[in-house]
């Protein structure tokens, strides 16, 4: 490749546009270091004025209690005031809302098997259903029977089991009625947190389209909805988790709604199962001289990727758990919006210079990337952050699926790039774009007595390290262990479907149906109806 590459240089022509392209990306990139320094700039500035202006009422008021000191009466150290109970609506109120987002989240399953079976083949159709409906039923199972006490539990810094006192949760027994501080019932938090743990398994399904045996899905999805999920989740998330206070570091992680707990993981699982099972039959990469399969259709992808984005409204502002922090979820719902905008135009724009074509599926990958990495800074960022992490995102999501490419890595429907390479920066920026005004929701409003500051709003890079740090260890511990139960499940002969069976189809195959049986799927992706006691016949020509 290297000589080949030498041997162009020669001919001026070549050395031109090496040059102009060059040239052109180096000013592509210096502009944009212009544009993030200038915001930086701007942005810290307007935060130094902010903070002298308040400045003289914070000396006065800390100033006043000694402005009067009594010469006889030695101090003596006030009563801790009792926080007041919150009004008796709070938590039916928040609870409520917690309920109708959780509906929302639940939801996106519809999104993820339009999604996937659009991205699929025709003759992996029902397969794709089916597999999102199974492993629905199955995660909620395992969720109620161990996995919500292993992720949300007291425990140790590594996984839950109970309320800390000798109490297991396991099978939901022994719940409090409110789950910690939020007010709102912990049967309400364990349905939210069920279909995010649901989402999770299903991102990797996506990247093992086609070839993945039935058994193996369900042997696989046991792993991953009963232990990998839930114990990796707990470390940012449960309550005694220890990315909440890294021991070897002085800033907390953070993940506002899973750009790493559900993006990452599922990304690195999907990764994971993407290179044991090895790619599709007939599949050849662009350095072969081939390209990616062609979706079966993108009229079903594309309303997938849509009520996915509808589906974000529950997982981004519902992650408050308070609807009482009602400026929080605007922000945060406005932040989902835009990032997907940014991100689905980013990634149609940057690609149509290759082949002169709007690509309809990078720009559905491209607004999802966005909803991913905006789903961890969603809180703490500005309008303007949220659209530049999801522009980003919208690259990100290019060049993960070019990489793969390269490496020959067969992802049907880009769950890597889409969701671990796309999680990954979305945790990164919440460490450069966190503007330093925002705190935690509380049960009646939000709470900024400990705000979170990112390096372009004058932060510094302690939060920067934090999110790497928290990233970096769920994303390779999560890999390590995802290849090692993929590779398990393929002992057992049942990842993989046999030769025989992929050119049949997984539809037929394993299921005895077909998703289009009046019509014949010719391999050159022409249709033809024909009578449906004909169908039968037509079968075996299945693309």
């Amino acid at each position: 490749m290297i000589n080949r590459f030498f041997e162009k240089l020669k001919d001026p022509r070549e050395r031109k546009l090496f040059a102009a392209i060059v040239g052109g990306k180096t000013l592509g990139l210096g502009l944009c270091l212009l544009l993030m320094f200038l915001a930086s700039f701007y942005f810290s500035s307007a935060s130094k004025v902010h903070a002298q202006t308040a400045s003289p009422s914070a000396v006065q008021t800390t100033a006043s209690p000694s402005a009067s000191p009594s010469p006889t009466t030695e101090a003596s150290p006030a009563p801790a005031a009792t926080p007041a109970p919150n009004p008796p609506y709070v938590n039916p109120v928040n609870t409520m809302w917690v309920l109708v987002t959780a509906f929302l989240v639940f939801f996106m399953q519809a999104g993820f098997m339009f999604l996937e079976a659009g991205f699929a083949r025709t003759r992996e159709a029902i397969n794709v259903m089916l597999e999102g409906v199974v492993d629905t039923c199955l995660c909620g199972i395992l969720f109620y029977a161990w996995g919500f006490a292993a992720m949300f539990g007291h425990g140790n810094g590594f996984i839950g089991w109970g309320d800390g006192n000798g109490h297991t949760w396991f099978f939901l027994q022994n719940l409090p009625d409110t789950y910690e501080s939020t007010g709102v019932a912990t049967i309400a938090i364990f349905l939210f947190q069920f279909a995010f743990a649901d989402t999770c398994s299903t991102i990797t399904s996506g990247a093992m389209v086609g070839r993945t045996g039935f058994w193996g899905d369900l042997w696989y999805s046991l792993g991953v909805s009963g232990f990998i999920y839930p114990i990796f989740g707990h470390w940012a998330w449960g309550p005694d988790g220890w990315l909440n206070a890294i021991p070897f570091w002085k800033t907390a992680f953070h993940d506002f709604a899973g750009s790493t707990v559900v993006h990452t993981i599922g990304g690195m699982i999907a990764l994971a199962g993407a290179i044991v099972l090895g790619p599709r039959l007939g599949r050849t990469f662009k350095r072969d001289g081939g390209g990616p399969m062609p979706a079966h259709n993108l009229l079903i992808a594309s309303v997938g990727a849509i009520i996915l984005w509808f589906g974000w409204y529950g997982f981004n502002p519902g992650s408050t758990l308070s609807a009482m922090d009602y400026l929080g979820v605007a922000r945060v719902a406005t932040n989902t919006t835009l990032a997907a905008c940014a991100g689905g135009l980013l990634a149609l724009f940057y690609v149509y210079p290759r082949t002169k074509k709007w690509d309809c599926g990078m720009c559905l990958n491209g607004l999802l990337a966005g909803l991913v990495a905006i789903t961890c800074p969603c809180y703490w960022v500005s309008p303007f952050g949220a659209i530049m992490i999801g522009a980003v995102a919208g690259v990100v999501v290019v060049w993960g699926t070019d990489l793969l490419e390269w490496l020959r890595i067969d992802d049907p429907c880009g769950a890597w790039p889409v969701h671990g390479a796309a999680g990954m920066w979305g945790t990164y920026s919440l460490g450069l774009f966190a503007t330093g005004q925002f705190g935690a929701s509380t049960p009646t409003g939000a709470d900024t007595s400990s705000v979170v500051k990112g390096l372009f709003y004058g932060g510094g890079i302690d939060q920067l390290v934090a999110q790497f740090i928290g990233n970096t260890c769920i994303g390779v511990g999560v890999f390590v262990v995802a290849m090692a139960l993929m590779y398990a499940v393929k002992a057992t002969g049942t990842l993989r479907v046999s030769e025989e069976g992929e050119l049949e189809g997984l539809d037929l195959h394993e299921h005895g149906a077909e998703a289009y049986p009046e019509a014949v799927i010719a391999h050159n992706g022409r249709t033809a109806a024909v009578p449906v006691e004909a169908s039968a016949a037509a079968y075996p020509t299945t693309a």
